[in-house]
């Protein structure tokens, strides 16, 4: 293997440089490189799925040690169908459709402050989260069941309570994705993603959540990979100056850390490459960057020469690094002192709140037998959503199922599968009724008396009289309290 050779850049910018950055690592054990650029100051570390699957624990112990100040260790877990740290088992907490679906601003804050004392228990400070996307009918797939639902209003107000919920444990809320990614046609993993409407419209529908967000605290916060033509031009927000230092800092008066989405995301590595979308980045006003999880040591030493060059030849101001590496060392100094503040509270007040939100969520109609004895139970796995991954889901803990992945969603497989199920009952579990329409009313038209379970978005009305249960999402939380309502547990 090539060890990665580290250019050799002025001391004070390198430091500068290393400031702004959380990059990734592979595996379970922080590599040499790691620890060696935390020693010198490295702001910290993004942790993904690779990262939690052994002792997180002592993994995040290891990372303290060796930088001194406690750097920012940060993840994406959102509770319901985003999961890193639940992602074999499948979160037990649901997301965000469920809270929004009850409605009780205690609920979201209680389940977000279990979520928080998860993460600090485990030594983990910012959680990438929450969602304060305001869903939109056709909106993207990618936020679904992320977003708390379609009402500004309604979103901004558990927004809110899940800022409160993380911070009471200790952890950084981070509110993404400024300023909405719900209601884009694409997904910004992939491509650059336009929100839709006029910048005012934009204003009334989208920024009402961010604007609950900065009035809560929220100690961070994500601009994404997001076009508004009349604010950004061509350029996502999280490149913008207009839309980070003009309408973000300005406008909503933010004065918290930004941290960027990752930055190889098709949206801004495709056009700018990872490294100079960096430097973009930190000059429209972003303060710590995230590189993204399939990035590498050659990169991290790639986006600090970037930042060092950027400022060698007057593009970028040492000022404006200075300033976002100020920031970021605040927000140490107050990730340090909350981890020593906090106390977990007496008894199991967080015992089982995924669940019970679950079930108050839970919306059923038709008719629903008590009991289904020996029922067929198929599992249609839908098309891999990019932020989720192909986490756990579906009722295999409580029963016998069978997944039919999405290239099987055709008449003659549904006939099969139907004929399999002759003289039992069929429960036919979906994550996105509307995206395997074809499949799903081929079974109806073969089995009337089917039972429908929407896990994903609710946005597809059975035929009346179809017995249907929605679930709002589709975390181990959610499918425990589908799996009772149907008999299973």
């Amino acid at each position: 293997m090539t060890i990665p050779l580290e250019p050799i850049i002025d001391s004070k910018l390198a430091a500068l440089a290393d400031a702004v950055l959380i990059p990734p690592f592979p595996g379970t054990t922080p590599p040499p490189w790691i620890l060696a650029a935390l020693e010198r100051g490295l702001a910290g570390v993004t942790l993904f799925g690779s990262n939690v699957t052994g002792d997180i624990a002592s993994l995040t112990a290891t990372l303290r040690s060796a930088a001194g100040t406690d750097p920012v260790i940060a993840i994406d877990e959102e509770g319901g169908d985003v999961t890193r740290v639940a992602y074999v088992q499948g979160s037990p907490y649901p997301g965000n459709a469920v809270l929004g679906v009850v409605d009780d601003v205690a609920l979201t804050q209680d389940v977000y402050a279990a979520i928080g004392a998860d993460l600090i228990r485990l030594g983990i400070n910012v959680d990438l989260a929450p969602c304060a996307d305001v869903l939109a009918v056709g909106g993207t797939v990618v936020v679904g069941t992320r977003s708390f639902g379609m009402d500004p209003a309604l979103v901004a107000r558990h927004v809110a309570a899940a800022v409160s919920g993380l911070q009471g444990a200790g952890v950084a809320a981070c509110a993404k994705h400024f300023p909405g990614h719900g209601s884009t046609a694409a997904d910004s993993h992939l491509t650059l993603a336009t929100i839709s409407g006029t910048l005012a419209e934009i204003r009334a529908r989208d920024l009402p959540p961010f604007q609950a967000a900065v009035a809560a605290g929220t100690w961070t916060l994500m601009p994404g990979h997001l076009r508004v033509p009349e604010l950004t031009g061509d350029l996502p927000a999280t490149l913008s100056p207009a839309a980070i230092s003009g309408l973000l800092r300005g406008e909503l008066g933010y004065d918290g850390v930004v941290i960027c989405d990752a930055l190889e995301m098709k949206a801004a590595s495709a056009v700018y490459g990872i490294p100079e979308a960096a430097v973009l980045a930190i000059l429209a006003g972003t303060d710590l960057l995230c590189l993204g999880r399939d990035t590498d040591e050659a990169m991290y030493h790639a986006v600090r020469a970037a930042l060092a060059d950027a400022v060698n030849s007057g593009r970028l101001a040492t000022g404006r690094l200075e300033e976002a590496a100020e920031r970021v060392a605040g927000l140490r100094a107050r990730l340090s002192q909350a981890r020593r503040d906090y106390v977990a509270p007496a008894g199991a007040r967080h015992d089982g709140v995924g669940v019970t939100a679950a079930r108050r969520a839970l919306r059923a109609s038709g008719r629903i037998p008590a009991r289904l004895d020996n029922a067929v139970v198929i599992e249609v796995e839908p098309e891999e959503n990019i932020a989720a991954g192909r986490f756990t889901w579906g009722f295999s803990p409580w029963t016998t199922v069978r997944r039919v992945e999405p290239a099987a969603g055709n008449g003659a497989s549904a006939a099969a599968l139907v004929r399999e199920a002759t003289g039992r009952p069929l429960v036919l579990a979906v994550r996105d009724a509307l995206g395997v329409l074809p499949f799903v009313s081929d079974v109806l038209a073969a089995r009337p008396d089917a039972i429908i379970v929407e896990m994903g978005v609710p946005s597809w009305s059975p035929p009346e009289g179809t017995a249907y249960l929605a679930t709002y999402g589709a975390s181990r939380a959610c499918a425990q309290a589908a799996a009772e309502a149907l008999g299973f547990a």
